[in-house]
């Protein structure tokens, strides 16, 4: 089913939007600068790519366990792993500008919710080759073909927990004593978003970032991306349409940014 919000808000973001022209914190100007817009390839990507061809290609039928707002492209309880590929990976650049970020931010430890098939993960992980990252996936079965993919790829420092997010996530987050960097890409409902939000708030480090998928998806993900960036606690955000960046600055005056990628 086409998504006719989706569309009416891209566009608004369009119009709206900003390049790195015209954005005056040093900080966010940089980010846009270096990292948002460094187009180049790297090699890490390599191995990645070649994975999602292959998985483009995977007829394997697996059982879908959706916790989740769904999908609105295919929702059926059975699918092979090549629609699960097609529907659910983020695109190329989306998924190599989430490592960029990361490689920038040299977290130490690095938070998932929402593993899909493990090419994100997988983008996380080889951005911050030293830091401990843990993926918490709803679906058993799709997280067992993402732990199959990571192992393919050798990234040894993962480890993909399965189950509903509201019970896995705060024991994670119980289990450290900061976190550096969190990725939410899943259930994507106004109230689930904000549980997770403010339960990771008392745990993320000064100068850490949160990543938020898919904030345009619904009406209700658009609210919740407008109650995460009142939150006193947040400094700076980037919206960046596909994903928002949250940032915790101590010192910096708040400020938002709506910026083209």
């Amino acid at each position: 089913m086409f998504n006719f919000q989706l569309l009416k808000s891209f566009i608004k973001h369009r119009l709206i939007a900003k390049t790195r022209h015209g954005v005056h914190s040093p900080f966010v100007y940089r980010l846009i600068d270096e990292v948002i817009y460094d187009f180049n390839h790297r090699s890490e990507y390599n191995d990645i790519e070649q994975l999602r061809s292959e998985l483009l290609s995977d007829r394997r039928l697996i059982s879908i366990t959706d916790l989740g707002a769904g999908s609105h492209v295919n929702n059926n309880k059975r699918k092979e792993v090549r629609q699960l590929a097609k529907s659910a990976l983020k695109p190329p650049a989306l998924a190599k500008l989430i490592h960029r970020l990361t490689n920038d931010l040299k977290p130490h430890n690095i938070i998932e919710l929402g593993t899909c098939l493990g090419l994100t993960t997988a983008y996380l992980a080889k951005a911050a080759p030293d830091a401990r990252v843990i993926s918490i996936e709803g679906c058993p079965e799709t997280a067992k073909v993402a732990a199959e993919n990571l192992a393919r790829l050798d990234l040894d420092r993962v480890s993909v927990l399965t189950g509903n997010f509201d019970e896995v996530f705060p024991r994670v987050l119980a289990g450290q004593q900061t976190a550096d960097l969190i990725f939410v890409d899943g259930n994507h409902r106004k109230e689930a978003t904000l549980n997770y939000f403010h339960w990771a708030l008392p745990h993320m480090k000064d100068e850490g970032m949160m990543i938020f998928d898919d904030i345009y998806w619904s009406k209700g993900m658009e609210e919740a991306w407008e109650d995460i960036k009142a939150h006193p606690d947040v400094t700076v955000t980037i919206d960046l349409f596909w994903i928002g960046l949250v940032f915790f600055r101590k010192g910096q005056a708040k400020e938002h940014f709506k910026v083209r990628f």
